[in-house]
């Protein structure tokens, strides 16, 4: 029987949105492994490997005005369609520069 909630479609968005999101961090020297536990939705776990302490794992929700990255405690971070803009905040977040 065809899935007609949306789910699977729904999950393989989120997933394609967190691979390019991945991607790009991937590029800026952040570790990432992409997180798809059963019964739960997948998520981006995000670390700085100068300082591994400088972890997060990343969201990726529809609200009704689109597709967004969400931190974990539940604030937006960046427009899913703005990749750059959404890995640069991350890298910020997590940069072990942080307050010098």
């Amino acid at each position: 029987m065809p899935d007609t909630t949306g789910t699977s479609a729904s999950t393989q968005t989120r997933i394609a949105y967190l691979e390019k999101l991945g991607d790009e961090l991937v590029g800026r020297g952040l570790r990432v492994r992409l997180t798809v536990p059963l019964g739960t939705q997948p998520s981006l776990h995000v670390m700085n490997p100068a300082a591994s302490a400088l972890t997060e794992n990343i969201l990726a929700e529809q609200g009704a005005d689109g597709w967004w990255f969400w931190w974990s405690w539940a604030e937006r971070i960046a427009q899913a369609s703005d990749v750059p803009a959404a890995a640069e905040r991350v890298a910020q977040v997590l940069s072990a520069d942080q307050g010098q």
